[in-house]
């Protein structure tokens, strides 16, 4: 009992170790990554004039992102809008092809969508691996503490076993 005691404590410690090391390091590689994109949140931001850096600054970023996008098209979202439109001349008629039918074109406004959901799904990755890291540090932390017991548990046993063999 004693040796399974301590060999799971030392593996739990170990575990843990590399759990703590690799959520630090996730953390790092993140920030890494998001700070050498140079964002800086708008004026009209909840967090404005602030680097991106941590979940909150990517968060209202991402969300600024949004309600700018909102804007852009008249409070429609991507799935709300048709994939072509009527082309429009200077003067604000439609433009019509031989058959008298309405030349369509691309939608601009909800193509702005493709780009705006790309950027907020960046956004919305960098918040999930700063959460993931810190859920693995935790867990890091919660293992090797659990090793410790158990490496000391081992210690007791073996101490409780050399009583009994005394009295015996």
């Amino acid at each position: 009992m004693e040796n399974k005691l301590k060999t799971s404590g030392v593996f739990a410690i170990i575990i843990g170790a590399f759990l703590v090391v690799g959520g630090l390091w996730a953390i790092l590689f993140t920030y890494n990554n998001v700070s050498q994109e140079n964002i800086v949140t708008p004026d009209d931001a909840s967090i404005p004039g602030k680097k991106v850096l941590g979940p909150l600054t990517l968060k209202s970023q991402s969300d600024v992102i949004r309600d700018h996008t909102f804007k852009m098209t008249d409070g429609k979202t991507y799935a709300e809008m048709p994939r072509q439109i009527p082309k429009i001349d200077e003067s604000g008629n439609e433009v019509l092809d031989e058959n008298g039918n309405a030349l369509m074109v691309d939608n601009a406004k909800r193509n702005i969508w493709i780009t705006a959901t790309s950027l907020m799904t960046a956004l919305h990755l960098a918040i999930l691996s700063y959460a993931f890291s810190l859920f693995t540090i935790l867990f890091g932390i919660i293992s090797i503490w659990t090793g410790l017991v158990f490496y000391q548990m081992s210690k007791d046993v073996k101490t409780v076993s050399d009583k009994i063999n005394v009295i015996s």
